[in-house]
């Protein structure tokens, strides 16, 4: 028989994945990748803020016995710190003792991916190969090499568009296709990315095992620890139209006056901010939906189907549950070591496009959680009474974030809890007295009733 081949468009963290899936489905794997092989460059610079690993993407690496080299480079957060503006310190686990998230750097895991998509699934990654046109029904793509200027066509028997929330397969192929659905829509948001260095004996200059917001209002500064002691640094806010805005803040001396005025206990452990600022560049932050996620013999995957702004700390966990997704579904529709295709992409898409949905809504709500609700004494008392709810009830109630975060519930079946959970919170939060008998009984039962 003639081996299997497949061609992944796009070496970052999903593409690289599915190689490795793929090649344990006996396929031979060919990627292109438009950029350089960042294994040989700085991989700390750019547009890329750290990312947290939590239960999909760990199933989903640990499905093909990858997860325990990125739980090498992984380090475990098991709540969020908030700083308020006199520098005093709250905190709130994530889920139940002994759960967490875990930051990674981009780059890092990246790099490991495209590891061990070479040394364990044997792909053959192209770099400087740039997408300018495919064919979804031949599953063909048509490729410029960037440094030589040679175009070329490949053929594969199947074709994934891993290539991100600008997937040039996505814009080149199935946005010409009838009756294919896209839309982009930014939101009023950038970011920002500061490195916090390490002490000078290399120890961290904040706790690193949790996420350390700084909540204000209509922005926030987030960090998540690297290995080195150092922190990565994200500054959320609006890009105009703000008393804080990034408009707002042109020359050294007014970041500096900023930071001073903003956030004094983080100014005081990095006085140098201002020279740092132009370290990285100031980027946008969009939601993109696609309607189907496939046509023909070509597949669109991870942020190419439903790229979503960072705030639940999704994005990758999602992509690499796609990977779970379509290999259980090659598993029911594969017969005599041939899968059917066809059946197994209409199936991806009838189910998993509505998941995609709901992690963009999610993602958005949770950035209203981060900058907003964080600091709010009732939201933090209700996380407590539903903590309290949820050891007592477990079959009753697991909160939205642990769904999200501890789970593998669909995220549409999340969302629609979260709403049914949050109307219930509602009408327990507006009891009179609240805050005093919040540990009663009667708090319980008022739940308990409601669901």
């Amino acid at each position: 028989m003639t081996q299997k081949k497949a061609i992944i468009v796009g070496a970052g963290l999903v593409g690289s994945l599915w190689a490795v899936y793929l090649s344990k489905a006996g396929y031979k794997v060919t990627i292109f990748e438009s950029r350089p092989d960042i294994r040989r460059a700085d991989i700390s610079a750019g547009k890329s803020i750290n990312l947290a690993l939590s239960n999909r993407g760990w199933k989903a690496l640990d499905t093909v016995n990858v997860g325990d080299e990125i739980r090498k480079i992984a380090i475990p957060m098991f709540g969020r710190t908030m700083h308020d503006m006199e520098g005093n310190l709250s905190y709130q686990p994530y889920g139940k003792e002994g759960q967490a998230i875990y930051s990674v750097s981009r780059g890092g895991v990246n790099a490991t991916m495209m590891d061990i998509a070479e040394n364990e699934g044997g792909a053959t990654i192209h770099y400087n190969m740039q997408c300018i046109d495919a064919d979804t029904e031949k599953g063909s793509v048509t490729l410029k090499n960037t440094k030589t200027g040679e175009i070329s066509e490949e053929f594969a028997d199947v074709v994934f568009a891993a290539d991100g929330a600008f997937s040039a397969v996505r814009y080149n192929a199935f946005q010409k296709v009838d009756r294919f659905n896209f839309s982009q829509k930014y939101i009023g948001d950038g970011y920002r990315e500061l490195l916090l260095p390490a002490n000078k004996d290399g120890s961290y200059k904040l706790d690193k095992n949790t996420l350390h917001i700084w909540p204000r209002g209509k922005f926030m500064l987030i960090a998540l620890a690297n290995e080195d002691g150092s922190f990565t640094c994200t500054l959320f806010m609006p890009h105009d139209g703000d008393e804080s805005s990034f408009d707002k803040i042109n020359t050294k001396e007014e970041v500096d006056t900023f930071f001073k005025n903003t956030f004094p206990d983080f100014y005081a452990m990095m006085p140098d901010v201002a020279d740092c600022w132009e370290d990285h560049p100031l980027s946008s932050l969009a939601i993109m939906r696609s309607e189907p996620w496939h046509h023909g013999k070509t597949a669109l995957i991870g942020d190419a189907a439903h790229a979503t702004v960072p705030f639940y700390g999704q994005g990758m966990n999602g992509g690499f549950e796609d990977c779970t997704v379509l290999w259980e579904l090659m598993q029911k529709y594969t017969e005599n070591g041939q899968e059917n295709w066809s059946k197994i992409f209409e199936e991806y898409s009838i189910i998993r496009k509505p998941d995609g949905d709901a992690l963009q809504d999610l993602s958005l709500y949770n950035y209203y959680v981060m900058r907003d609700y964080v600091a709010d004494p009732k939201f933090l008392l209700q996380k407590k009474i539903e903590a309290k709810f949820s050891k007592l009830y477990p079959e009753k109630w697991m909160p939205l974030y642990s769904q999200v975060t501890f789970s593998d519930i669909r995220y549409s079946e999340a969302l629609k809890n979260g709403k049914r959970q949050s109307k219930i919170m509602n009408e327990v939060m507006a009891m009179e007295n609240i805050e005093e008998k919040w540990d009663s009984d009667e708090v319980i039962n008022a739940i308990l009733e409601r669901i």
